[in-house]
């Protein structure tokens, strides 16, 4: 649990809401502490560790807990008198919940055997499993796909809004799924903070499903073009310009993909990373680019239009569907030509 711990600062208290308090429990069994130890229920506020309560545990590991959160909150278990992991418990107004825990004093961690009353903590539990379970460098490469796939299958669970961010080192890789869990969440928990935190990692970053933006900007004529135009058509926006070698050598393809499909309502929206005039035309000429919408600022690599897209290199391009959606980006070669097969078939 060490990638996640650093994520404890995240955590909100809700208890300056106006709602008034309604009582959950906390209920169950917790075995295996090391003698001398006790376990503690806390919030994170103001960026520091504040117990709540302490379990007060029978010989028989027995506990009972009553809780008053206003809001789902995340609550934290661990060991009072120990650095070892946390175990994470999102719990609700209202819920009575029922947990069996195992402490694994060799590992300093938490195992939940058994959760009832909590789809939000089951969630965990099987997260936690996954950790768990990966105790050799085989297992450990296997984690990531594991925990993405329970994510998904359970998006609609808040706890996943807390869980993805496991991937917090690893966002680029993982901003589908980021996407995929906000939009199961934000229309039901508009104002939780993990919920708050996706949207915030997500500003600015253009996946498929996403509105493709807009880009309005001028032909080598002066005339003003906007992609939005050509709503209506599937668009390829292909970022490129004269001086790269690796897109002027992917021209060709574009232009018999072009000619193939535009009958059947393919266009092309090029955006040129040059500064000169005479040679973004000059390229245009000699490749044979016959669409119309050519479009550059003669800015470089500063372009609107480049900077609006996010564009680091080129050849780089977007294909957008009939209603201005994102379908997928940076294809080219056999992969661009099998995604437009499939699209027009």
């Amino acid at each position: 649990m060490r990638r996640i711990s650093y994520l404890l600062s995240l955590i909100l208290l809700f208890s300056a809401c106006n709602l008034s308090a309604q009582k959950s429990s906390l209920s169950g069994t917790l075995i295996g502490l090391p003698e001398g130890s006790y376990a503690v229920i806390s919030q994170i506020v103001a960026d520091k560790l504040q117990v709540v309560d302490t379990l007060n545990i029978d010989k028989k590991g027995a506990f009972k807990l009553s809780l008053e959160p206003t809001e789902p909150t995340l609550y934290i278990l661990h060991v009072g008198n120990s650095q070892g992991n946390m175990c994470h418990l999102l719990v609700g107004p209202k819920e009575k919940i029922t947990l069996d825990i195992l402490y694994l004093a060799d590992r300093q961690s938490f195992k939940i055997n058994s959760c009832k009353g909590s789809s939000n903590i089951d969630l965990y539990r099987q997260f936690n499993d996954i950790l768990l379970d990966a105790i050799n460098p085989t297992a450990q490469t296997l984690v990531p796909g594991l925990v993405e796939d329970l994510l998904l299958r359970n998006k609609q669970v808040l706890m996943s809004a807390f869980l993805c961010t496991f991937f917090e080192n690893d966002f680029e890789n993982h901003a589908s799924l980021y996407l995929q869990v906000r939009d199961a969440l934000q229309p039901t928990y508009p104002k939780d903070p993990f919920v708050q935190h996706l949207a915030d990692r997500l500003k600015g970053v253009l996946l498929p499903g996403m509105d493709a933006p807009e880009i309005e900007m001028k032909d080598p004529y002066g005339q003003t073009r906007k992609l939005s135009d050509l709503r209506g058509n599937i668009v390829m926006i292909d970022f490129w310009a004269s001086w790269c070698g690796p897109c002027r050598r992917e021209n060709p393809n574009v232009v018999k993909l072009y000619h193939k499909y535009h009958d059947q309502g393919f266009e092309i929206y090029s955006v040129s990373l040059d500064k000169t005039r005479d040679a973004w035309l000059k390229a245009i000429n000699d490749d044979g680019l016959v669409w119309p919408n050519h479009v550059s600022d003669l800015n470089g690599w500063t372009s609107s239009g480049g900077k609006t897209y996010g564009i680091m290199s080129v050849p780089s391009t977007v294909l957008i569907d009939k209603d201005g959606k994102i379908i997928a980006r940076n294809l080219r070669g056999s992969d661009l030509e099998r995604k437009l097969e499939e699209i027009f078939k």
